[in-house]
């Protein structure tokens, strides 16, 4: 069974704005880096897959703004595969305040799998190993939260 931990880190003083709170775009930020981490955690670094000819653009990002972190906050972040079809997926973030437990922020990001001159490129065929990966995450992850 796959194991993957959440991505943790202390707020850095340059992320927070004049009323000395992080800016809500570092948060969209943070979850590209929890992205990676766990894709990581898989075995797959984004950059052999770009090696390979293939990227990943968001085609969406949203997210849901609970509490606001502060400079110096351990800031803990939960990634959750949701969706996968092969040439798209789904992401969902939960950003934790660690000290308090409180949720700070909740997230969303899809993706499609394309190669460098934008057609669809399939997982599946391509990297197979990895869509069984996905596919394994896909069903352990649709519970957690």
């Amino acid at each position: 069974m796959i194991i993957t931990k959440p991505y943790i880190f202390k707020v850095r003083y340059y992320e927070t704005d004049k009323m000395g709170i992080v800016h809500h775009s570092n948060y969209i930020r943070w979850m590209e880096e929890a992205r990676l981490d766990y894709l990581e955690q898989l075995g797959q670094r984004f950059d052999k897959l770009e090696a390979d000819g293939v990227i990943s653009p968001v085609v969406s990002v949203s997210c849901n703004y609970k509490i606001s972190c502060i400079f110096g906050d351990i800031v803990e972040i939960k990634v959750k595969l949701i969706e996968y079809t092969g040439i798209r997926y789904v992401f969902e973030y939960e950003i934790v305040r660690a000290g308090s437990g409180e949720t700070a922020a909740t997230g969303r990001s899809e993706h499609c799998v394309i190669n460098k001159d934008g057609h669809p490129v399939s997982i599946k065929r391509r990297f197979p190993a990895f869509d069984s990966l996905l596919s394994e995450c896909v069903n352990r992850d649709k519970d957690c939260f």
